[in-house]
Order: C-alpha cells, then sequence, then structure tokens
C-alpha cells in the first residue's frame, strides 16, 4: 500500500510540474489569425515582437492576434523566411505583453519529455504531450534554410499548433514546432534559429540566399578520369539547367559540366555547393573547377541573391 502511496504522489507531482510548465509557457503564447477558418499559434519571443510558423501567415495585411489575457491586438508582418518556415510580426499594442522564457534546445537529449503549448482560441491554451524521438546537427531544409539542430519529436501537432513553442519541463520555450517542413512528422525549428532569422528579418525585411542560378546532380567519376585529373573525389556535381542571366550563366558555366570543387573545397554532392552558398556570400566570388570536355576548367562566379519565391 505504501509503495502504491509513493507511486500515486510521484504522478500526481509530475502531472502537477506539466500543468505549471503549460502555465508558465502558456503566458507567452498567443492565437494569430492571419489565414482561412483556424488561427496558428505564435510565441511572444521578446518585447512587442511574435514569432511563427511562415506557411500560416496566408496574408500580409488585417493580421490580429489573440493575447494570452483574451485581448485582440493588431499586428503587422515584418518579414518571413519560407526556407526555414519562420515569420515575425510586430504588435501595435505592446502593454501587459510579457516574453516568454527562452531555453537552449542544446541541452535536449533523446527521450526527454517536452510540451507543444498551442492558442487557438479565447478558451485558452492547449497543450500535447511528447517526447524527443531523434536529434542531429545542423541541416538543410527543402527549401535551402539552415536549421541549427535536427530536432524530431513524437508528438502530436493539432491544428493550430504550428508557429507553438517546444516547451521542457520548467516550462520554458526552446523553439517552435511546424508541419511545415516535413510532411507527416512534427519538427522544432530550434530557439537559436528563429533568433538568427528574427534579426535578420527585423533589420532587412527578408533573408538573403545566395545564388548561382544553377541545377544539378551528383555524378560518380571514371577511375580515369580521377587519375588523368589527379581528382581525389568519388563523385562531382554535374550542371543540369542554367538560369539565363544569372550567376552562373555569366560566369560561362554550361550545361554538362561537371563541378569538382569550390574554392579549392571538393565538391561530391549538391549538399556540399549549398554549404558553400552561405548568405555571407552574396555578392563574392566563388571560384568553380569543373571538368570540361575531359579536362579541368575554373571559372569565377560572382555569387547573386536568390531571387524571391512563391509564397506557401
Amino acid at each position: 500500500m505504501e509503495s502504491q502511496d509513493r507511486e500515486a504522489k510521484s504522478l500526481l507531482t509530475l502531472s502537477n510540474d506539466l500543468a505549471d510548465a503549460v502555465a508558465r509557457a502558456g503566458a507567452g503564447v498567443v492565437a494569430i489569425n492571419a489565414r482561412e477558418r483556424i488561427p496558428s499559434s505564435g510565441v511572444i519571443w521578446r518585447e512587442g515582437i511574435v514569432v511563427t510558423a511562415a506557411h500560416t501567415i496566408k496574408r500580409d495585411g488585417d493580421i490580429t492576434i489573440m493575447l494570452p489575457d483574451g485581448r485582440v491586438a493588431t499586428a503587422i508582418l515584418a518579414g518571413r523566411d519560407t526556407s526555414t518556415d519562420i515569420a515575425v510580426l510586430k504588435v501595435e499594442e505592446e502593454a501587459g505583453i510579457v516574453p516568454a522564457e527562452i531555453g537552449d534546445a542544446s541541452e535536449l537529449r533523446v527521450g526527454h519529455m517536452v510540451l507543444a503549448v498551442g492558442r487557438v482560441s479565447e478558451r485558452g491554451p492547449s497543450a500535447s504531450l511528447g517526447i524527443v524521438s531523434a536529434l542531429g546537427g545542423e541541416w538543410r531544409t527543402w527549401r535551402g534554410g539552415l536549421i541549427d539542430r535536427f530536432i524530431r519529436l513524437d508528438m502530436g501537432i493539432y491544428d493550430g499548433f504550428s508557429g507553438s513553442p517546444l516547451v521542457d519541463a520548467r516550462g520554458r520555450v526552446l523553439g517552435i514546432n511546424t508541419s511545415g517542413l516535413a510532411r507527416g512528422g512534427a519538427f522544432t525549428i530550434p530557439a537559436s534559429t528563429v533568433s538568427r532569422v528574427a534579426d535578420e528579418l527585423l533589420a532587412r525585411g527578408r533573408i538573403a540566399r545566395a545564388y548561382i542560378g544553377v541545377g544539378m546532380h551528383p555524378v560518380p567519376l571514371p577511375d580515369s578520369v580521377k587519375v588523368k585529373l589527379n581528382l581525389t573525389n568519388a563523385s562531382g556535381v554535374i550542371v543540369l539547367s542554367i538560369a539565363p542571366g544569372g550567376p552562373a550563366d555569366r560566369a560561362g558555366l554550361l550545361i554538362g559540366d561537371v563541378l569538382v570543387a569550390l574554392d579549392g573545397t571538393t565538391v561530391a554532392d549538391t549538399d556540399d555547393v549549398q554549404a558553400a552558398l552561405g548568405p555571407e556570400r552574396v555578392g563574392q566570388d566563388l571560384n568553380a573547377t569543373v571538368i570540361r570536355a575531359g579536362e579541368l576548367t575554373r571559372l569565377t562566379i560572382k555569387v547573386g541573391e536568390r531571387p524571391a519565391r512563391r509564397r506557401w
């Protein structure tokens, strides 16, 4: 009987702790009306600033948010980055808006119990409980955005929960949740990525993306070619298409060229090309080494800024 009582008390303590975590985090969670039907969730990231998932913002104007105390405020879209699925809103009525406590997602371990806390109506916050199912290093989304850490969840992300915070047992916000970066899975954009992207969106209204204007695919290099040209990489990247008038076109790159190095660093697949095209490279020269007609050819590509893409 004593053992059962201890177990019941432990379970009750855990239950109360989770409820407290939801309450603490919920004080920094808002409902955003920027699309038809169901609102999305957002986090008060800092004073007067709300972040959410970009794919849930379907219009640029006429955006309202429901604050934790039930008041409705108007908001202005400061900027969005579809490649990382982050949007930033400026709240016009700042009085009484308390930012969430932001934590560090690098402390997460696989198996950690976590919460998603959403707000989609005047009834108050909603919550979902799950665990961290997988972790990894930095990765790029299918749109080319750099995410500082791979965080996959085993958790239900309900309607309206995209843009909600991932919350630890202390009620700290470790990032924002989204279903927009992968089909059929819940992922978290870590707080470090959210802050980095939000800072640039607030400063510039957009994220600069390096761009050379080519379509590519990895191809294996024959042993005879590697020996002849003294190459160490097992594969390169063949150019399949070139944007007319783009940086690669102006530099003289041709369809059929096989890219094997950028700035002296071996290129074996398209990820290597993406890694060489960080935002800081916009406007800079990129030295490319390609195989053309069985010989090495060197070109200088002036990196441009990726044209704006269609919205979600």
